[in-house]
């Protein structure tokens, strides 16, 4: 114990030792600075030096662009990067989603798991008649005349007008003899036409080709996308001459007809018209005379 004392003694008396620190011109040796320093000032001094140089140079990498050359720092640039891609994607997602719900309408086509509707002509044609008979008023001989000329022409020129509402003029997209008629009671939403192996089958109006491939039922199928909502389906083909994506004109050639798949009963086109996701008559729309 008597050894430790003058130990702790003799290494205090070391730190508060002072010591002068001297600066004199080598060639005159005139005595330029002058200070004091113990050994505890130099830790001191230097403690302070080491914590503000330490905090200057955390400031200058926090607040400058020299942060960005940190391994593992992500710079501006990767982050505005990260950002478009996240973007792009969420909008890739959305037209995949989209994509989706189209094709699978258009399986739900192919496999004629699709309700469709119809409706009478007569019906309709008397629901719009006017009945000029319930009016309280006396026509002449020369009205009632007129009266019956309008009815029996607006009777057979009504379903030509509604050919003309649907803004798209269409053509018979091969010629032959129809041999099953559009039935929606047995599902059947198409007309069967019976024709030679190798016709031409010709695309019925302008418009694009979203669904060229083979299908074990119908055999080689065809489906174009037309203006103001219609699709035209083209089924039982021995070839097809166009190709996904592709945009083919009225009249154009698109396949050749064939007996292909499960559900042909012979060289015939199967052909179906659909219009804002509802079949309809392509009697009522085309001339196959």
């Amino acid at each position: 114990m008597a050894k430790k004392k003058p130990n702790k003694k003799k290494f205090r008396q070391k730190l508060i030792h002072k010591y002068r620190m001297v600066v004199i011109n080598e060639d005159t040796f005139e005595e330029k600075i002058s200070f004091k320093l113990s050994r505890l000032n130099v830790f001191i001094f230097g403690g302070l030096f080491t914590i503000l140089l330490i905090g200057l140079t955390t400031i200058l990498i926090a607040f400058t662009p020299l942060r960005e050359y940190i391994p593992g720092y992500s710079s501006a640039k990767l982050r505005k990067d990260a950002n478009y891609l996240l973007t792009k994607v969420d909008s890739l997602e959305r037209e995949i989603a989209g994509n989706e719900v189209y094709f699978s309408e258009i399986k739900n086509v192919l496999k004629g798991n699709v309700s469709g509707f119809e409706f009478d002509k007569d019906s309709v044609i008397e629901t719009f008649k006017f009945d000029i008979d319930s009016l309280p008023i006396n026509a002449s001989e020369t009205d009632s005349l007129f009266r019956t000329e309008i009815e029996r022409a607006d009777k057979f020129s009504f379903f030509e007008e509604a050919k003309k509402d649907a803004g798209i003029v269409f053509f018979a997209p091969i010629t032959g003899t129809i041999t099953s008629d559009y039935n929606i009671n047995q599902k059947h939403y198409a007309i069967d036409i019976a024709v030679k192996t190798g016709t031409p089958v010709k695309a019925v109006a302008d418009g694009t080709v979203i669904f060229a491939e083979w299908t074990a039922q119908t055999g080689h199928v065809i489906i174009l996308e037309h203006a103001k909502g219609f699709i035209s389906i083209y089924k039982h083909n021995g070839a097809l001459h166009k190709q996904q994506g592709d945009l083919v004109k009225s009249g154009e050639v698109i396949a050749s007809s064939g007996s292909t798949g499960e559900f042909s009963t012979g060289p015939h086109l199967h052909f179906e018209l659909w219009n804002d996701g509802y079949p309809v008559d392509p009697i009522n729309f085309i001339d196959f005379e």
